[in-house]
């Protein structure tokens, strides 16, 4: 039985392709500078509009900012409560969007608890927000089928979420949003945008902006595997590069009208029997909101909002930035966790547009687009859920200058590949499992990764029925997604399959040192490495591994910094 798909993949060869495109001499629509999910998002925006189009991402896709949020799709409950009714609405909007047509094989709802340790009014204040919160969504049109919120007694709710403490809430209000796999969207951003005609291409690095006076009309480029540098022509450029959007103006001598400042977010994974619940938690702390969110057999346990100047690859978490995290959560559970539950750690950093407040915590969501020079558009700020609007926004201001009239925006109607079909293809679950030889519940976890795409891992089991084994030490996922993302989805490094393509580096309790090797075999028949560039890429993960581990003991942010730092090769 097959899946109705179309597909184009990422692969080595489409990279190798996609940098011949870029470097000829005729002249682009538009260049995207940055894989993250609104450079991805733009690219997408563009090319299906007709016009030729351009992604290059210094390093992997998403490696910054956008695989390492919280893993939520929302309209943001705090935003509300700042009164910030205009982003709320939006976001709920594009919620739905993504639950409902572009991306709901990557996009889920799940449940929240809101609990109340005051009697009367809390329970009025934060129920007349969170019913606002459910009304503009359906307002939008696009509620997506959540349910809507529930009052609860404590009974109730701990019956629903047996690890709180009684004495920690008289009562709780449940209410829905939404998660994804960041990473994942991300990367099927970018794949979706080539299967439209887009040349992506990921570590290939912008290291110099070609100017015709004043205008910008190209960049010097490089591309980081093979050290070829070459020139990209475009009629606009777009700066999507988030907490490097600074950095990326100076090389072309242009400040520009505002300022990026970084605010560090750490999150910690623990596994799911630390917790004893049916639903998710958000919790209020002194600068925002602690979210406790489901995540397949784990928890994600989120956020700090701490101001960071160091190294923007590899932002460190240090233990007092874990201390916080399991202080505030212990504080409401009936049974403390511990360093030791504690299975991964990741710190990303939000782009946040400075000047509105010296605390990064109230610093605007709100995104700006803008001409900082002729020929080049910066994006910045925001929210990842509102990733296409930003997008959106952005190809509108470069196309401004285009003579003729330029389509519309259409990927508010535009699905990812995989999305389409995927509800036919959940339901047909136990077929596909049957002819496959495989459990149910291998072929729901591919479907909720891939979506319809899965029939391609199914076809890769068939030629090679040993990849449906699972990854040794790391069983949640089996060798075909291994070979998958080097033939398919752009992965060029063990590093990129390990911390993006899967989540084992922050899901395995050894956080992925002993899939490493076996991964590494198999990447190497896909990428074409000898033993000792597979040996090599072992061991920069390994190193990766340590450094982190060490910098998540340091007291500080430069201690963690300088620790992190010693890990091997910067550039992963």
């Amino acid at each position: 039985m097959g899946l109705a798909h179309t597909s184009s993949a990422l692969s080595p060869q489409g990279r190798a392709s996609a940098i011949e495109r870029l470097s000829a001499a005729d002249e682009l629509d538009l260049l995207v500078i940055g894989g993250g999910v609104v450079g991805a998002g733009t690219a997408l925006d563009s090319v299906t509009r007709g016009l030729s189009t351009g992604l290059i991402e210094q390093r992997d896709f998403a490696s910054g900012t956008s695989s390492r949020s919280s893993k939520l799709i929302h309209g943001g409950l705090r935003y509300l409560e700042m009164l910030d009714l205009t982003l709320v609405r939006e976001a709920l909007r594009e919620r739905g969007l993504l639950l409902t047509r572009l991306a709901p094989h990557l996009v889920r709802p799940v449940p929240f608890l809101y609990p109340l340790s005051h009697h009367v009014w809390e329970r009025a204040y934060v129920g007349s927000g969170i019913a606002l919160y459910d009304a503009m969504a359906m307002s939008s049109g696009l509620g997506a089928g959540l349910p809507r919120h529930q009052h609860l007694t404590r009974r109730q709710a701990l019956r629903l979420m047996p690890s709180l403490k009684s004495s920690a809430l008289t009562g709780a209000i449940q209410y829905y949003d939404a998660q994804v796999d960041d990473a994942r969207h991300t990367m099927e951003l970018a794949r979706t945008a080539s299967h439209y005609g887009a040349h992506v291409a990921n570590r290939v690095a912008a290291i110099g902006f070609l100017r015709q006076g004043e205008r910008v009309t190209g960049v010097r480029a490089i591309d980081k595997l093979t050290d070829r540098e070459f020139e990209i022509h475009a009629r606009q450029i777009v700066n999507a590069t988030g907490v490097w959007t600074d950095d990326t103006q100076a090389m072309v001598g242009e400040r520009g009208q505002f300022h990026v400042r970084a605010s560090k977010g750490i999150h910690l994974v623990v596994p799911k029997d630390r917790i004893h619940s049916s639903t998710g938690l958000i919790l209020r702390t002194e600068k925002s909101v602690l979210f406790v969110i489901p995540w397949g057999r784990h928890w994600i346990i989120g956020t700090t909002d701490t101001d960071w100047s160091l190294d923007k690859a590899h932002p460190a978490a240090t233990r007092a930035d874990i201390d916080y995290l399991l202080d505030h959560v212990n504080r409401v559970l009936a049974t403390p966790l511990t360093h030791e539950d504690v299975e991964g750690v990741y710190a990303g950093l939000r782009p946040l547009l400075a000047g509105e407040s010296e605390s990064t915590s109230k610093l605007s969501r709100e995104h700006v687009v803008a001409h900082s020079a002729p020929g080049l558009v910066v994006v910045a700020g925001g929210k990842y859920t509102t990733y296409r609007v930003m997008a959106k926004d952005a190809v509108d201001e470069a196309v401004q200058t285009f003579p003729g009239k330029v389509a519309s925006s259409t990927t508010d109607t535009v699905p990812l590949l995989g999305a389409v079909g995927y509800q036919a293809t959940w339901n047909q679950r136990h077929t596909l499992a049957r002819t496959a030889g495989l459990h149910v519940a291998r072929v729901e976890h591919l479907l909720r990764r891939y979506g319809v795409l899965t029939q391609e891992l199914l076809d890769l089991v068939a030629d090679r029925p040993e990849l449906g084994e699972p990854l040794d030490g790391a069983e949640d996922y089996l060798k075909a997604e291994v070979v998958y993302a080097a033939s398919h989805e752009g992965a060029l490094h063990l590093t990129d399959v390990l911390t993006r393509r899967t989540r084992i580096s922050i899901e395995a309790w050894d956080r992925g040192v002993s899939a490493a090797p076996v991964a590494a075999d198999l990447l190497a028949a896909v990428l074409g490495w000898d033993d000792e560039r597979t040996k090599t890429e072992v061991e920069i993960y390994l190193g990766r591994v340590e450094a982190e581990r060490v910098s998540q003991t340091m007291v500080d942010d430069a201690s963690a910094d300088e620790a992190r730092r010693r890990g091997p090769d910067g550039t992963l």
